[in-house]
């Protein structure tokens, strides 16, 4: 952990653009470092904390792709990635010593000291307006549920910090179970629905109670928990989330806060932006798009192909013909297949584009799973179908109750349609190792396509079962004591 967590927080302020309820965390500027001795005196100093647990998650999120796509089947990475780690994540040879892995976790932690901190210290000011209090602790307990949900799935039990902890402390502090960590999630998300407030009633890129409620059914669809994950998924129909008739409408920088945004990252280019949208872009970049991009990874031909042509989201996830901006103009496009989801106007490394965390169309297709479990296959069906027609516009590419006939034949079609939804949405590698799908689906996957000669490059890879979690950092197993933290079965 860091080393930096008793006396020192670093914080990292967002802006808030003035005025009602409705403006945005926009700014991501860091103005100074501020410690207890001169922090957390006032109503605005907490307002100031908390957004500060936002900027952790903020500047993680465009690169968890690197991590959670990456090992996955959906991806390869190409000559021109210039990400530390990658190629070793790209052909599943998973080390403790890999740099993607010790950021996340650094960064992921941060901001679990961020929300312990406002947690700690949310009594001291006298200035709060009605309901700013109980507003703010809601948001911590939401955020911090939120790292530990990334942590624990992707590296198992982990240290269970809760209180400031002294640096001799968090170097002695060992990792709690898998169940402990998921019972603190659950808890943090329960109290953050019982504080936090409706979504029009807060800024825009900030938690609310659906946002909580929403994640809290993905909980304990996690932890098959079928009944309670039901229970908080129905109640996802009593608030104003939809989804969206048109697929590309959600990848638009005119339409980020629309209804099927359950919770969202804000950015804005040149103030407050990313690096996601340029990362998956030709080198030489997209004529209307960018003037170059980093080409760190390609589509693999392995996704690529469950599109049909008839599926408004192959396009937009996916372009498949590229021409170069410097090229004469009577030269046509080549086959240069991109991932172009993120692709909006923007200058490179800065794009403004909000991502999302939780779409509504994740909460359809979670209760779909889940009401198949509960032998309601039926219900299971039309849930299923809501996000299959639309992405196709009608009902004629609908399953049929034949489709679906035992579990296993829903499961592949389900993972099939969460795969198409979510491309490069950080949902894939979760989504195969909570079904225990990985290994079978990692051992061959197809990486290119050469459309001349209409075959792909087959590329064998060798996943074991233990790698359904991640190593814990070896940065981090150095700086432990006894009791410490210990390393993941087989690294």
């Amino acid at each position: 952990m860091k080393t930096n967590i008793y006396l020192k927080i670093s914080m990292v302020l967002l802006a808030l653009t003035l005025g009602a309820c409705h403006d945005e965390i926009l700014e991501l500027t860091p103005p100074s470092v501020l410690t207890e001795a001169d922090f957390y005196h006032s109503a605005d100093d907490m307002e100031g904390a908390v957004l500060g647990i936002y900027s952790r998650f903020q500047s993680r999120l465009p690169r968890d792709w690197a991590i959670l796509e990456m090992p996955t089947d959906n991806l390869h990475r190409t000559g021109y990635y210039g990400i530390g780690g990658l190629d070793e994540l790209n052909n599943l040879a998973f080390t403790p010593g890999n740099p993607l892995f010790a950021d996340f976790w650094e960064s992921t932690y941060n901001g679990i000291f961020r929300a312990n901190a406002v947690l700690a210290y949310i009594d001291n000011p006298t200035d709060y307006t009605e309901s700013q209090k109980d507003q703010l602790v809601g948001e911590a307990h939401f955020m911090r549920a939120l790292f530990y949900f990334d942590l624990v799935r992707m590296f198992g039990g982990v240290p269970k910090v809760t209180d400031l902890l002294s640096v001799e402390e968090a170097k002695s502090t060992p990792r709690a179970s898998v169940d402990e960590i998921y019972s603190l999630v659950i808890e943090d998300l329960k109290r953050a629905i019982d504080l936090l407030p409706m979504k029009e009633n807060i800024a825009m890129g900030r938690a609310h109670k659906s946002a909580a409620v929403a994640l809290l059914g993905k909980v304990y669809v996690y932890r098959e928990d079928w009944e309670n994950a039901k229970t908080y998924l129905d109640m996802m129909s009593s608030f104003n989330h939809q989804l969206l008739d048109d697929f590309a409408s959600l990848w638009t920088l005119d339409n980020e806060d629309n209804d099927e945004a359950i919770f969202s990252i804000k950015y804005l280019e040149e103030t407050n932006d990313h690096v996601l949208s340029t990362d998956f872009l030709p080198y030489f970049g997209v004529t209307g798009i960018a003037a170059s991009g980093l080409e760190n990874a390609f589509p693999s031909w392995d996704l690529h192909k469950h599109y049909e042509d008839e599926d408004s989201r192959k396009e937009v996830t996916i372009t498949e013909y590229w021409k170069s901006p410097g090229s004469p103009e009577e030269e046509p496009p080549a086959w240069y297949p991109y991932v172009s989801k993120f692709a909006v106007p923007h200058t490179p490394w800065a794009s403004g584009l909000d991502l999302p965390v939780l779409r509504y169309a994740d909460v359809v297709l979670l209760r779909a799973e889940v009401l198949y479990h509960l032998n309601q296959p039926e219900e299971a069906l039309a849930e299923l179908n809501r996000v299959r027609s639309r992405a196709f516009g009608d009902t004629s590419h609908n399953y049929e109750m034949s489709d679906i006939s035992d579990m296993e034949s829903f499961m592949d079609k389900l993972l099939l349609e969460r795969r198409l939804e979510f491309a490069f949405e950080n949902e894939r590698w979760f989504d195969l190792v909570r079904t225990d799908r990985f290994v079978e689906a990692l051992e061959e996957v197809e990486w290119y396509y050469n459309v001349g000669t209409a075959t792909p490059q087959v590329v064998n890879l060798d996943p074991k079962p233990y790698q359904r979690y991640f190593p814990i950092p070896q940065n981090q197993l150095d700086l432990t004591e006894a009791n410490g933290l210990t390393q993941n079965e087989g690294y």
